[in-house]
């Protein structure tokens, strides 16, 4: 079945509708009202089409980082915005523009992404897209040519942050939506709100898009979180907190007892003001899906306040180590530092005991490797008997 509209708006009508006429409204609820909005290929709602994209966005400091301050892994990752960026899905350049400026689709899918999202629109549609991306076009054909590397790279920064900000506009709205129809149906007192993300995203930072990597701007989550009578306004906390305590958090509400192998911790202390009790120095990350899109090397880290510390592994064997206080932008691996000798020995050991403490471990590591390369050995085999 296809349902006609934009998908944020359409999401939101669904949960809506669920809320109004769906649930059984003599007993508690839980809604997941989750948004396709932020991934590829960044499509605003017809109604902000104009708005964003005249709109100029401040660049971050790192947009030209050459990451010379860390190893081969920020160096190898293709998701630098002029590099890897495809210019038609994600960039929204006409398939004939770039052929006519001799622009390759190097990625070898832009074009057909650019074909999938464009040309199933309806005729209305399409003619709201192309009244406005259209004259986009004609004037880029006019500056290509001439344009420096550097020019290239604010330009595509631009354009990125025009459709990337033009599609969470949507959810701003949509959410807003949510949270009226609450107010109105008098279920705000009574509601715990978690508003969050599966994780951060890199806007320009270091030259980047995309995810995965443990560096700051992909690692850090948002988290916003509602609850009236529990929860006082503007109440802030920099804990370390992690989105596998939200289960716990939210059975803990319901009064529903959590499986004793569930390894997060449910944050109400700290919706009490009860920082005192919470306890955890750091957290514990794994990134393992490499070689893949984007190729992010695998790794798993230790983060703490204070420090960072990171080991590359499987094609690589190198280390980093941060101080996030003093390097907020992460741009100066100190792991050979002597002067931080015994920051790497003690975040080592608290490594190794996260690690356990989670179940991992090298001997996961290397099945997983091990798997992977039976994987693409098994692939061969199939394509030499082809």
């Amino acid at each position: 079945m296809t349902v006609d509209g934009y998908v944020t708006d359409i999401i939101t009508d669904m949960t809506l509708n669920w809320l109004d006429n769906e649930r059984d409204k003599d007993k508690p609820f839980m809604l997941m009202y989750l948004h396709k909005a932020p991934h590829r290929e960044w499509l605003p709602a017809p109604r902000h089409y104009k708005e964003y994209i005249n709109k100029s966005f401040p660049e971050p400091e790192t947009l030209f980082d050459d990451y010379e301050g860390r190893g081969t892994a920020a160096k190898k990752a293709e998701m630098n915005l002029l590099d890897h960026m495809n210019y038609a899905g994600d960039s929204k350049i006409y398939p004939d523009v770039m052929e006519e400026l001799g622009i390759p689709d190097v990625s070898g899918w832009g074009i057909k992404a650019f074909k999938r999202e464009v040309d199933r629109m309806n005729p209305e549609q399409r003619a709201s897209w192309d009244s406005v991306y259209r004259p986009m076009n004609e004037e880029f054909k006019k500056v290509f040519p001439t344009m420096t590397e550097e020019e290239k790279m604010k330009w595509r920064y631009q354009r990125y942050m025009q459709d990337y900000l033009g599609t969470i506009a949507a959810v701003d709205e949509n959410v807003g939506r949510v949270l009226d129809y609450l107010d109105a149906n008098g279920l705000t007192e009574n509601t715990l709100i978690m508003y969050t993300s599966d994780q951060g995203f890199y806007l320009g930072e270091h030259g980047w898009f995309d995810k995965r990597f443990v560096y700051d701007e992909s690692f850090k989550t948002p988290l916003l979180i509602k609850w009236p009578g529990v929860i006082k306004p503007k109440t802030k906390t920099d804990e370390m907190v992690q989105n596998l305590d939200f289960a716990q958090t939210i059975l803990e509400a319901a009064k529903i007892e959590p499986p004793k192998d569930m390894q997060g911790e449910s944050l109400i202390p700290l919706f009490l003001g009860e920082e005192n009790t919470w306890d955890r120095e750091a957290v514990y990350y794994h990134y393992y899906e490499y070689p893949s899109i984007h190729m992010v090397k695998r790794h798993y880290a230790i983060v703490s306040k204070e420090y960072k510390l990171i080991h590359f592994y499987y094609d690589v064997d190198e280390w980093e180590l941060y101080d996030r206080k003093n390097d907020p932008y992460e741009l100066n691996n100190v792991y050979n530092d002597p002067n931080y000798k015994n920051i790497v020995s003690e975040m080592k050991e608290k490594l190794k005991k996260l690690r356990q403490k989670y179940g991992d471990s090298k001997q996961l590591d290397d099945m997983y490797v091990n798997k992977y390369l039976e994987k693409i050995e098994n692939i061969g085999k199939d394509v030499t008997k082809g």
